[in-house]
């Protein structure tokens, strides 16, 4: 399906039926635990739309542009990897998982992170922009360039990641010394 607006639609009653969709939009519509398995979105954008628990299994997203979603406990690294190319802002991605996934210069925008999964993903120059990485997993991954400045909540062990040219901020230097029980204070 290509050039086409969804508004308000409850995909959980109604299941998507086109293996490929292109250039649409998706207002306020509910995903919620569908099976999204070998479908195509290339150039879409999901806009206020639950997508908590989706399946991805094969699942093509080449840039694609989530805003104002709710995508709890997704798992991303079940996706095509050819093309991969999503961004994010005001989203709520907590318990999701990007293992393994190459992510770069992902933009993530004022999202909540909590408990994400980033073990062995490249995230190399991505975008943390106000965020809320509260206990996500940062695990040997590539994090070169990655900007780190304005978000909050991380803890990222600089011996089991690659942080060449990374930014971060004052503030987040803590959740850079954690694992050697330092106390900073201003």
């Amino acid at each position: 399906m290509l050039d086409h607006q969804f508004d308000g639609i409850n995909f959980v009653i109604n299941p998507l039926t086109e293996p490929e969709y292109e250039n649409c939009v998706f207002n306020h519509c509910n995903f919620g635990s569908v099976d999204l398995s070998h479908i195509n979105f290339i150039d879409c954008k999901f806009s206020n739309c639950e997508l908590s628990l989706v399946k991805l299994k094969d699942t093509g997203f080449r840039n694609v542009q989530f805003d104002a979603s709710k995508l709890l406990g997704v798992s991303f690294e079940n996706c095509k990897k050819f093309g991969f190319s999503i961004g994010f802002e005001g989203c709520n991605l907590s318990h999701t998982s990007f293992q393994e996934i190459v992510i770069k210069k992902t933009k993530f925008k004022h999202c909540i992170l909590q408990d994400a999964d980033f073990t062995a993903a490249d995230l190399s120059n991505a975008v943390f922009d106000h965020c809320d990485l509260g206990r996500a997993v940062f695990e040997s991954c590539n994090l070169s360039g990655a900007d780190f400045r304005t978000s909050l909540g991380y803890v990222i062990d600089p011996e089991n990641n690659n942080l060449k040219q990374a930014y971060f901020s004052i503030i987040g230097l803590p959740g850079l010394l954690e694992k050697y029980n330092i106390r900073v204070e201003d």
